[in-house]
């Protein structure tokens, strides 16, 4: 059965991906976060005839829509499921060396926030999942019932930027020993009763925000792409990194401003248009990044 693809996908910042990466014909284009393949779908053309691309992505489901989106490229497209940390031992083993532009777009996709089975939001019931690549073993359901208090506050703190991080996590530690949590609407629900709402922000954000953080590690999965990203880049390629939350962008920023093989393109992030969010909201928080290798 084919993957169903979602008319509505809309890129982020696809004009300015497009405007800052400059792809020609001939080019060698990484996508490693190609998701379900919007970018993609619109640098391919640029690069045609003779370019290529390689998408990379953990879910199997993006990857499907991707490859059927992309499927008119034919041999042009390369796609690997996989992280986008091991992206230099996918493009050395499909020919991408000195490559003209890598993007990593780092949201993930309201394809993951709608399904409830996905457990990535808290407004539908669903359990406690989390992963990008439903085949590894960690879930949110082991962090919120195996981790120890000191690790669930840490992430809350570090991950979350929650002030209350203890609290909520002294709250978790005390409900799961009477009854383990396994959905999504009840660890929130707990969340709210422990926490009074503030504004239009459900207590339960910035914990799920970090639960999913801690449990596709990707913090830790930047880091280690980066320095790979830059070897893999030829003398004048371009990096462009999409990031949507403070802790992404500052890891970003510092890297950039310290490596000396990279020139800064733009000193402040790109961010949308009113005209962009309007049409796309969750575009408000994106912000781009982009460094051309000297």
């Amino acid at each position: 059965m084919e993957a169903v693809i979602p008319m509505d996908h809309i890129p982020v910042l696809l004009g300015e991906v497009s405007e800052y990466l400059k792809p020609e014909p001939n080019n060698l284009l990484i996508d490693g976060t190609v998701g379900l393949g919007g970018h993609a779908q619109a640098l391919l053309p640029r690069v045609l005839p003779g370019g290529r691309l390689l998408g990379i992505d953990k879910d199997a489901d993006n990857l499907e829509i991707a490859r059927q989106r992309l499927s008119r490229f034919g041999e042009s497209v390369v796609l690997v499921r996989d992280s986008y940390a091991n992206i230099k031992t996918h493009a050395h083993a499909h020919q991408f060396h000195s490559v003209d532009s890598i993007l990593l777009d780092l949201g993930f996709s309201s394809v993951h926030v709608d399904d409830p089975e996905r457990g990535f939001s808290f407004r539908q019931d669903g359990p406690l999942d989390m992963r990008y690549d439903r085949s590894q073993e960690i879930t949110a359901e082991m962090v919120v019932n195996e981790w120890s208090l000191e690790e669930l506050a840490r992430i809350f703190r570090q991950y979350g930027e929650e002030k209350k991080a203890r609290q909520i996590a002294e709250a978790i530690v005390s409900a799961r020993a009477q009854t383990p949590f396994s959905s999504t609407t009840q660890l929130a629900a707990m969340i709210a009763q422990t926490q009074r709402q503030r504004g239009r922000i459900h207590p339960a954000t910035k914990i799920f925000q970090a639960l999913r953080i801690a449990v596709n590690d990707e913090l830790g999965e930047l880091e280690r792409v980066l320095p790979d990203c830059v070897d893999l880049l030829q003398v004048g390629g371009r990096l462009a990194i999409i990031s949507f939350h403070s802790l992404e962008d500052r890891i970003i920023k510092q890297f950039f401003k310290s490596h000396s093989v990279l020139k800064v393109v733009s000193k402040r992030p790109i961010t949308a248009s009113q005209e962009e969010v309007k049409k796309n909201p969750r575009a408000r928080s994106a912000k781009l990044r982009v460094a051309e290798k000297i």
